[in-house]
């Protein structure tokens, strides 16, 4: 038996659609800035610069954190929780007999996971529903899995 969940972020652009864009924003506010500057107005080009600086900076923020995901996966022996927030990956792995799951109680809420004093708390890339969702499923699976029996 074994069974698995994917929390992921619900990312509308790949990648390769957000670099296509933030050029084409680069083309246009530099190709205003060009029209200014070639009439004597340099401090245009010089605000199109910072502009691009910071749309950029926010663009590569989103682009860093769009792949982020935390992954669940229950076996016989291990319920193991990856996280992955950027560049860094976290592995926790529990007990599932020892595990108790807290459904989450209030709005955005995450969910609870706690097993010999070791506490996780997932379900930040979901909305509630899923989130109530993968509770319960986590928490059913858990009751009848057959190592518990």
């Amino acid at each position: 038996m074994k069974r698995e969940w994917l929390l992921k972020r619900n990312c509308s652009l790949t990648p390769r659609q957000l670099a296509t864009a933030y050029l084409l924003l680069c083309g246009g506010s530099f190709g205003i800035a060009f029209v200014f500057a070639l009439q004597g107005i340099w401090i245009v080009f010089a605000f199109a610069l910072v502009e691009m600086a910071a749309v950029g900076a926010a663009l590569l923020h989103y682009a860093r954190h769009a792949l982020d995901r935390e992954h669940i996966a229950l076996s016989e022996r291990c319920l193991l929780i990856e996280r992955v927030l950027g560049a860094r990956t976290e592995q926790v792995r529990l007990d599932p007999y020892w595990t108790r799951i807290a459904l989450p109680d209030r709005h955005r809420a995450l969910i609870e996971i706690e097993s010999r004093g070791t506490r996780v708390a997932i379900g930040a890339f979901v909305d509630d529903a899923t989130r109530q969702q993968v509770a319960s499923e986590l928490r059913r699976e858990l009751r009848g899995a057959s190592f518990l029996a």
